[in-house]
């Protein structure tokens, strides 16, 4: 089984964002990004794109599949 590892949190930072700033420009609440950066929520691909684009990155270098020991 595979399980999804976010590096949301720590490339929001680098780009200089808040949880609310990065809501903001994806069209989403706080609380969505919240849970994202937790791993409680997988995001949508179109919300995926939205995200990276709003961190200059690309979804693969946010969000990655790993296998699970």
């Amino acid at each position: 089984m595979e399980v999804q590892t976010s590096r949301l949190k720590s490339v929001r930072k680098i780009a200089g964002l808040t949880q609310a700033q990065l809501a903001q420009l994806t069209g989403v609440s706080r609380q969505t990004i919240i849970s994202t950066e937790r791993g409680d929520y997988a995001p949508s691909v179109y919300l995926a794109l939205r995200i990276a684009k709003a961190l200059a990155t690309t979804v693969e270098e946010i969000f990655s599949l790993q296998e699970e020991t």
